[in-house]
């Protein structure tokens, strides 16, 4: 038994990212080995992160990350969402064209968009649950923002290994960047 929770919590080390609680960057290694004829990915960033982490500080950015990170999973149309590294993520579409994807990731990109998100001051916040149930509803003003991510993506219909279909969204995800921002590019 002990070498089973052993096993099972290496693995969970090794593939779960511990800070957004989606599968990691060698989680996506890994099924990338695993395709089949048609795939699609997807690269999304959160636009102006490093601004938004100098603004609010790092402890509200993670809060940015957990926040996309749990729309990214919410994904329709059979994507899977794997932090790629930083304020970076992929979505991988296994058996889906480009085409079946791109309404999906606009939806993703908008709901991500309109979302808003509450600023919480980290320092005041109460330290016990207690505390905390004794001042919810008692809420004083709080700020809020948007946050927005950029989107590239690329389909195996040009090229068939995964690594240049990655670099082809990764490609897309700085047209995206360049476009303006908070928008979804194809790779082409």
């Amino acid at each position: 038994m002990l070498l089973i929770n052993i096993i099972s919590c290496s693995h969970e080390l090794a593939f779960i990212d511990q800070l957004t609680e989606i599968p990691g960057r060698r989680a996506l290694d890994n099924e990338l080995k695993h395709l089949g004829r048609t795939f699609t990915l997807a690269m999304i960033d959160v636009d102006h992160f490093k601004k938004f982490n100098d603004k609010y500080g790092h402890e509200t950015g993670d809060d940015v990350l957990k926040l996309v990170a749990s729309l990214l999973k919410q994904i329709e149309g059979g994507g899977k969402a794997f932090r790629y590294g930083g304020e970076e993520f992929t979505i991988l579409f296994k058996g889906k064209t480009i085409e079946q994807c791109l309404p999906l990731l606009e939806e993703l990109r908008e709901k991500i968009a309109k979302y808003k998100m509450i600023i919480r001051d980290h320092d005041s916040r109460p330290h016990s649950d207690h505390a905390g149930l004794k001042e919810r509803g008692q809420r004083k003003k709080s700020k809020s923002v948007k946050v927005t991510v950029s989107i590239g993506v690329a389909e195996n219909y040009i090229e068939h290994e995964p690594e240049s279909v990655l670099k082809l969204a990764d490609n897309a995800l700085y047209e995206a960047k360049n476009a303006g921002r908070n928008c979804v590019q194809q790779a082409g």
